[in-house]
């Protein structure tokens, strides 16, 4: 069966909704150490806390929730990729795949997919940085999307 999605405004939300966001966050922030403290603080039952923990999240963490993929060109010198995946990792992705062709003439081609969850920075700082790389002749995003 395919789910669908909807954006809604937070006060059209029914109340056990929004108390079960609340709920989620405090055990996301380590606010509380149960489920248990969490609905009893804010005064939801446990059966409700189950029935929409998985049905209902904040705006912001489904945006958050996704893959880029990167294409780069790179000239072919030992320790490019390593400097790369450390300036990936500097901005907070997590790198799910990698594929590189075979140097050809001095040149590469990586593909990289990553994912944004904790990015601490905005994509388009993260390409600045990675164009500036010397060794760097071409970098694009070919692909994006949630999982």
């Amino acid at each position: 069966m395919d789910k669908k999605f909807y954006l809604v405004r937070e006060d059209v939300l029914p109340e056990a909704m929004r108390k079960v966001l609340l709920a989620k966050e405090l055990l996301e922030r380590k606010k509380v150490d149960s489920v248990a403290e969490a609905v009893q603080l804010v005064d939801v039952s446990r059966s409700v806390f189950y029935k929409y923990r998985d049905a209902v999240f904040p705006f912001q963490a489904v945006v958050k929730e996704s893959i880029v993929t990167l294409f780069f060109h790179l000239e072919d010198r030992s320790g490019t990729l390593s400097q790369l995946l450390s300036v990936v990792a500097a901005a907070g992705c997590n790198v799910l795949t990698i594929h590189q062709t075979i140097p050809l003439q001095g040149r590469a081609n990586v593909t990289l997919s990553i994912s944004t969850n904790e990015m601490k920075e905005d994509i388009e700082e993260l390409l600045a940085k990675l164009r500036r790389l010397e060794f760097v002749e071409k970098v694009e995003i070919v692909g994006s999307g949630a999982y």
